[in-house]
């Protein structure tokens, strides 16, 4: 699992420790610790989990206090269980001390994001399908969010509107028809963008086989209707569901032969991972 460059993170970091500290800086450490005093800590797993997220932390701490050091016990995509201690960080105590939240709060979401990912990953482990996110992410957490997908076992869709074709409902409604918004995209796009179509029914996907495309979105179909449309494509496209998708229901949609998965809670709904820092000395 590829790490994300610094260059990405450190903006959304920064901007976080601009947010808390605000314009006087941390007055409740400030005022009851030594500036001398050093300290270390560690960052404790409440509950099971998949970690994600530990680069964040560590520049949290390297940007409030350059000294701090940072000694991970567990990466980035390996499981957790109460009480598993995820990272140590020793270095002045203040600066433990004011970067706590933001290192925390990155760190608690982005598990999350993987541990989400992670379970419905294990639960359609014995198909062929693979889950996928979505651009249903929290604005300007994006990359962060898709790199946790990611630690979790799971794989990325489209980054953004630049970088593949996806002509949804309403593109085709305005468009007049399938045939239509595919003929148009392959006027407008160069041949290196991949087009994945979204079709709600078996009629649609007919017409969207008769023209052709990379991919389509089987959109909140039944498991027997997801089979029937797996069938028909017979491996023409790449077959993906979506639509109110939880751990329980992805195993019969897993089931139907699809490729993908695509669950846009994992990033936009994700449950924090219960992380806590404990005072080592």
């Amino acid at each position: 699992m590829r790490q994300l460059p610094t260059l990405v993170i450190e903006p959304l970091v920064r901007a976080a420790l601009l947010e808390d500290l605000g314009r006087a800086g941390d007055l409740t450490t400030d005022a009851i610790i030594a500036a001398d005093a050093t300290a270390e800590v560690a960052l404790v797993s409440r509950e099971p989990g998949v970690v994600a997220g530990l680069a964040c932390a560590e520049l949290a701490w390297h940007l409030v206090d350059p000294r701090i050091t940072v000694r991970v016990e567990i990466p980035d995509g390996a499981p957790v269980v109460p009480g598993s201690v995820i990272a140590r960080a020793t270095g002045p105590a203040r600066g433990l001390l004011t970067g706590e939240r933001v290192a925390l709060n990155f760190l608690g979401h982005l598990s999350g994001v993987a541990t989400g990912t992670a379970t419905i990953a294990a639960a359609i482990a014995h198909t062929r399908a693979k889950v996928a996110d979505t651009r249903k992410t929290i604005p300007g957490l994006r990359s962060l969010q898709k790199y946790a997908v990611v630690a979790g076992g799971g794989s990325n869709h489209r980054f953004g509107l630049d970088d593949a074709v996806l002509i949804k409902d309403n593109h085709i409604a305005v468009a007049g028809g399938i045939t239509a918004a595919v003929s148009r995209v392959r006027e407008g796009v160069g041949h290196l963008v991949k087009i994945e179509v979204e079709v709600d029914g078996l009629d649609q996907l007919r017409e969207l086989l008769a023209v052709g495309a990379d991919a389509v979105l089987l959109d909140n179909m039944s498991p027997s209707l997801l089979a029937e449309a797996v069938q028909l494509v017979d491996r023409r496209m790449i077959t993906e569901a979506s639509g109110r998708i939880t751990p329980v229901t992805a195993v019969p949609i897993a089931e139907a032969g699809v490729d993908l998965i695509s669950v846009g809670w994992l990033t936009h709904s994700a449950r924090v991972l219960d992380i806590g820092l404990d005072h080592v000395r």
